[in-house]
Order: structure tokens, then C-alpha cells, then sequence
């Protein structure tokens, strides 16, 4: 029986550690969490906000994937998308999932990230 996604791994090309912590850290507000030596070795960086945890490794002939994304549960999307515009990201919204506010985003290296919350009509 599955009971939760435990993580998201994204891909990232060798020595982009820096600029993928400034940006989980810095822009989107995540906390980066220690990876267990033998896997440190390897490069690539954790990041962890709640329950929230993306993996970031590295992949020799990296390319970032298209259309594959997580989708990130946020509150107070508007404020939250803002914050993201004033520290340099890029926010495209879309409106074509009902139900919900979304926007798309990328990371330094182009991989997609998905924000969404859900909104409920009154009455």
C-alpha cells in the first residue's frame, strides 16, 4: 500500500550545486538538508519546506525534461508568485486547470516546477 511521495527527484548538469541552492533556498524559500556521505559524493544538493522534499542530482548529459514537473502545493498564491518575480524567477500562469490557481516556473536549469492551490468557489 503507497501511503505518500517521500520525494521529487530533479536532474541538474555536474556543477550547478551553487546556483540550484541559491535559488531552492533563496527564491523559493526551501531549506537545504543534508545528504548521507555516500550519497554526497555524488554531487547534486536536498532541499525540504514541510512536507515538501526535491532531490536534485546530477546527471552527466543532462537535459531538462519538457513536460515532467512536480506540482507544488502553495498558500496565498499571488503574494507567493510575487515573491518568486522580485527575486528574479520567471512566473507564466494558467488558468486551464479548474478548481485551481497555478503558474509555471523553472529552476536555474531549466527544469519545470508546477505551484498550484486550490480555490473553492462562495456558495
Amino acid at each position: 500500500m503507497l501511503t505518500a511521495v517521500d520525494h521529487v527527484q530533479l536532474a541538474a548538469p555536474p556543477g550547478t550545486e551553487d546556483r540550484l541552492r541559491a535559488f531552492y533556498t533563496h527564491v523559493l524559500g526551501m531549506t537545504e538538508t543534508p545528504k548521507p556521505p555516500a550519497l554526497a559524493a555524488r554531487g547534486g544538493c536536498w532541499f525540504a519546506a514541510g512536507a515538501v522534499r526535491l532531490h536534485l542530482g546530477v546527471e552527466e548529459d543532462f537535459r531538462p525534461a519538457r513536460k515532467a514537473h512536480p506540482g507544488l502545493r502553495v498558500t496565498g498564491i499571488e503574494v507567493y508568485a510575487a515573491g518568486l518575480e522580485e527575486r528574479g524567477a520567471t512566473v507564466v500562469w494558467d488558468d486551464n486547470l479548474p478548481g485551481h490557481r497555478r503558474f509555471y516556473s523553472e529552476d536555474p536549469v531549466g527544469n519545470r516546477l508546477e505551484f498550484l492551490e486550490p480555490h473553492h468557489p462562495a456558495g
